[in-house]
């Protein structure tokens, strides 16, 4: 009891400093989009496990184990590090990897979208990020991901604290296809994603839309139907303009159009998701103070 409270101590000791800084500032774990990201989270808890059990084991050795004798052996606490546990930390490791070099080849040649980022405003990002698309939808692929590594991480934690005398819990080698199969299945979901527009604001200004987001490049190679993004407004298609510049559509409110209404995008065949446009709201009209007279 007394080596599973030391472990348990040790790893809030360990985890705690790190979850505070991202709580406060999770720009280590976002994409290029400023959203949370899916490989690079779990790549990082599954790295806080592995060291947290090898310190553990440090610990337990040095000093209820008996020192260096404690790890000897063919049997040794450690026996299964190779085997087992370094297998669990390359899933997740490859598929950050090779996740974010997908993602920066389709960027760069412009078949798939990740709009700049958009800050909070209180610079936190919401946990549900981790198994939702770029759109917010929850996307069963990221969802199998989280959830197989998380069944993994406490099959692993819970086995460990039954017996930390006896070392690294051992687990079938098997074990890494918990972690490697979904983590396969992230990577080709990322590969195979379709690139559809996706708008993040959208503003009115005396008349003229405004909209914010990713996707919406013109194809000059396809056939003229899909040479311009289209906007529509409630049904309603307008004429829009694309700025290379800023990446943005403008295009003029079609006549009659009531707030709140919808807006999608059509670019290069493809169309997103609706999105939703209300008034912002008006602010306090502030009068000017009046000066008293001097009599």
């Amino acid at each position: 009891m007394a080596s599973a409270l030391f472990a348990l101590a040790l790893l809030a000791a360990l985890a705690g400093p790190i979850c505070r800084r991202l709580y406060k500032s999770p720009g280590f774990v976002t994409g290029r989009d400023g959203r949370l990201s899916t490989s690079t989270a779990l790549a990082l808890v599954w790295t806080v496990v592995l060291v947290w059990l090898l310190l553990a084991v440090l610990g337990y050795g040095l000093t209820a184990g008996g020192g260096v004798r404690y790890f000897q052996g063919a049997d040794g606490p450690l026996s299964t590090l190779t085997t087992v546990y370094l297998p669990l930390l390359g899933g997740p490791y490859a598929a950050l990897i090779a996740a974010k070099t997908v993602v920066g080849l389709r960027v760069e040649k412009g078949s798939m979208a990740k709009p700049a980022p958009k800050p909070t405003e209180s610079g936190r990002r919401p946990l549900r990020e981790l198994i939702a698309n770029d759109s917010g939808r929850t996307d069963l692929v990221d969802l199998q991901y989280v959830a197989f590594c998380a069944v993994t991480m406490l099959y692993v934690v819970l086995f460990f604290l039954s017996d930390v005398g006896g070392g690294l819990p051992r687990l079938p080698a098997e074990i890494w296809a918990l972690t490697g199969a979904p983590a396969g299945a992230y990577l080709l979901n990322k590969m195979a994603v379709r690139p559809n527009p996706l708008i993040t604001n959208v503003s009115v200004d005396d008349g003229v839309l405004t909209v914010e987001g990713g996707g919406f490049a013109p194809d000059p190679a396809g056939p003229p139907s899909l040479a311009q993004p289209q906007v529509t407004v409630d049904g309603t298609t307008a004429a829009a303009s694309y700025d290379p510049a800023t990446g943005t559509l403008r295009a003029p409110l079609p006549a009659g159009t009531k707030t709140p209404f919808t807006v999608t995008v059509t670019a290069r065949g493809l169309r997103s998701d609706p999105y939703p446009y209300t008034s912002p709201a008006t602010p306090p009209l502030t009068l000017p103070a009046q000066r008293g007279t001097v009599g």
